[in-house]
């Protein structure tokens, strides 16, 4: 009997938090048991939990088992499981294509195990067929059988499970702009420079033969570290924002949903604004936009919308093989500043959370985690 251990929130209040218990149910003909290796925490899966009702990240993995704290069932529409990038193995199969012992990486639930239903299998992946994920992004759904990979590196599992997310993310943001001609700016700004989804977009810019200068913002406390990168062209804090050049045309990859700053960012630019992309909530609680954004040229960026664009644009499967170059070479120059620290068991997994909640985990470190 194998009992699934799972780390849910209250969906409205994040900092609230609970662990879950189930026992699990008996495969049927068809599912496969995967124990959930490792996963990676950063402000990424924090987005997932700030914009789950909109997006329906809480879909993919609904909540409900017994709180070992209060002791009972409680409301399962209050609580979700936020999701995760990593590793599972298969500990238990009734699908003949997909037998125990085999290690897959994608999209996992903060838990100890998953039960899937695998189908679309094939030798490179596979798909969860659960039924309540059907109506969901099948960037999502997909997972890597990764020892059937050429060339698959286990030492770089760490950095696939916390970067290849955000970079595959800064990959399509790049191609998103140049397929738009840059939104006939002449500079890309980047507010909340310092993320690891902004720093894969300025290595995914840098890869272009004609680059656009990209001018970062940031805290001053982080200011050293992101000029540290020569990555971008210039480093403003977010106080100096006022004494940016205000005549040149200026697109904004926005990586922090701080409306505070795109309104005084919004306001400064005036109609050299061309275009901004709001991508992350960094600042989570500081997302409300004020009346100085120009919401007209403004609008969230869903990277499975453009993943699936480019999946009829380019064929099956070419999205994912350029990305991946991508990531695999970014993933390597990221070794010179990031530091992934690791923690296990519910104990760990908590800490952890509440630290990148808090936004108190430094820009150059990230979580590996396991129960």
């Amino acid at each position: 009997m194998t009992e699934i251990v799972a780390f849910e929130v209250r969906k409205n209040r994040l900092a609230e938090t609970r662990l879950a218990r189930k026992v699990a149910p008996e495969l049927q003909d068809g599912q496969a048991m995967i124990k959930v290796d490792r996963f990676a925490f950063t402000a990424n899966n924090v987005t997932y939990g700030v914009v789950g009702e909109r997006i329906g990240y809480w879909k993919f993995f609904p909540a409900g088992g017994s709180d070992e704290n209060a002791g009972g069932e409680d409301a399962r529409g209050d609580w979700g499981i936020i999701p995760v990038w990593g590793f599972g193995d298969v500990v238990a199969s009734r699908c003949a294509d997909l037998p125990a012992g085999e290690r897959l990486y994608g999209y996992w639930p903060m838990a100890s195990h998953l039960v899937m239903t695998p189908a679309k299998v094939g030798d490179a992946r596979l798909f969860d067929g659960a039924a309540h994920r059907q109506e969901l992004p099948p960037v999502y759904n997909s997972y890597a059988r990764v020892r059937n990979e050429p060339g698959y590196d286990p030492a770089m599992d760490d950095e696939r499970m916390t970067l290849f997310p955000l970079y595959a993310t800064s990959f399509c943001l790049y191609d998103f702009f140049k397929d738009n001609d840059w939104f006939g700016a002449e500079r890309i700004i980047i507010p909340s420079a310092s993320s690891k989804t902004a720093i894969g977009t300025a290595y995914a810019v840098r890869t272009d033969p004609d680059p656009r200068p990209m001018i970062a913002l940031t805290s001053p406390r982080n200011k050293p570290a992101v000029e540290a990168l020569k990555l971008y062209d210039d480093v403003l804090s977010y106080d100096e924002i006022d004494a940016l050049d205000a005549g040149r045309r200026s697109a904004i990859i926005d990586m922090s949903g701080n409306g505070a700053v795109l309104g005084r960012l919004h306001r400064r630019l005036g109609d050299n604004m061309t275009y901004t992309a709001n991508v992350g909530l960094t600042h989570y609680d500081a997302n409300a936009m004020g009346p100085d954004v120009i919401r007209e040229r403004s609008a969230m960026f869903f990277a499975p919308g453009h993943i699936q664009k480019r999946a009829k644009d380019w064929g099956p499967g070419e999205f994912e093989k350029r990305a991946f170059a991508f990531w695999r070479d970014a993933a390597v120059k990221s070794r010179d500043w990031l530091a992934i620290r690791t923690g296990a068991g519910a104990e760990a997994i908590s800490s952890a959370y509440q630290e990148v909640l808090k936004g108190d985990t430094p820009a150059d470190a990230a979580w590996a985690l396991r129960f």
